[in-house]
This record gives C-alpha cells, sequence and structure tokens, in this order.
C-alpha cells in the first residue's frame, strides 16, 4: 500500500516531470504531448504517454496506457494506494478507468476545458453515483504541460 497520505509538493514535481518527460516521447513519435506515471510505495511502477495515432486505437491514451502497465507490473486490475500522474486533465474515458482501477489519487497538470473528466467539463473522479472517488490534485507543473501542447498544435497549424 502507498503512502500517499505523506505525499510533499516535491514529490508530485518529481513525478510530474516523469510525466512531461513521457509526453517529450509522445511529441517525438507525433502524438499530442500526453504522459502519464503511476506510483506506488514511493516508487513508479509503470508508464505510458499518447499513442492512438500509431497503434491505430482510440484507448491508447497516455492513461489507459500506464494503468494497464502497473495493472501487469503489479498482478491486479485493482490499483489501490496508487497515484496516477498525468500531463492533462483526463477525459471520460480516462477517468472511469481509474474509478474501475480504484486508483487513491490523481495529480494531472493542465486543465482540458474542453473535454477534462476531473472537474473541468465533468467530474467523474468525484461523482457520488459511482462506486469509488478519486482524490484529484491539479495544476502541478500546469505552465509546463499547456506550454507543451500549445507548442504542438501551433507547430501543426503551421503544417510542420
Amino acid at each position: 500500500m502507498s503512502e500517499v497520505g505523506k505525499v510533499t509538493l516535491a514529490d508530485d514535481l518529481h513525478y510530474m516531470r516523469e510525466a512531461l518527460a513521457q509526453a517529450g516521447r509522445a511529441q517525438a513519435a507525433g502524438e499530442v504531448p500526453v504522459g502519464a506515471v503511476v506510483v506506488n510505495a514511493g516508487g513508479i511502477v509503470a508508464t505510458g504517454f499518447n499513442e492512438p495515432i500509431g497503434r491505430c486505437d482510440p484507448t491508447a491514451h497516455a492513461e489507459i496506457r500506464a494503468l494497464r502497465a502497473a495493472a501487469l507490473a503489479l498482478g491486479n486490475y485493482r490499483l489501490p494506494g496508487c497515484t496516477l500522474y498525468v500531463t492533462l486533465e483526463p477525459c471520460a474515458m480516462c477517468a472511469g478507468a481509474m474509478v474501475h482501477a480504484r486508483i487513491t489519487r490523481l495529480v494531472y497538470a493542465a486543465a482540458d476545458p474542453r473535454a477534462g473528466a476531473a472537474g473541468s467539463v465533468f467530474n467523474v473522479l468525484q461523482s457520488p453515483e459511482l462506486n469509488h472517488r478519486v482524490a484529484v490534485t491539479a495544476g502541478v507543473l500546469a505552465a509546463e504541460s499547456a506550454r507543451l501542447l500549445q507548442e504542438f498544435f501551433r507547430s501543426r497549424r503551421q503544417g510542420a
């Protein structure tokens, strides 16, 4: 079981930087630069980055890739005690997967005012209708993540 209650801002910054490194891998592959890291017991269990284009898979979001890898690494489809760090607020699909996986905590960088499901558009993670709630910390290294996303889409619009 993780020591989620003893996490410091320094820990959140460290793991979000790791998620940003994963986002860089997505960008290098021509994907939207979103990265994710699953942490348990003070260490990284799994990572993931966006790959829906390269994998021809609409579910290959960074969060889903990291959750799948964490479940395999821990030998359980439930991930209690785990924290998911992601560079962009999760969509409804990814938030639903976190609820099903019983993720304890989500830390995200940039909000997604168009599709965010951790409070921006929807609040799947705190829905009283669902059987699990995920604690949410928003805005950790938000400017860095937003800058990466803005640069990616700017270059796309310019045809680069």
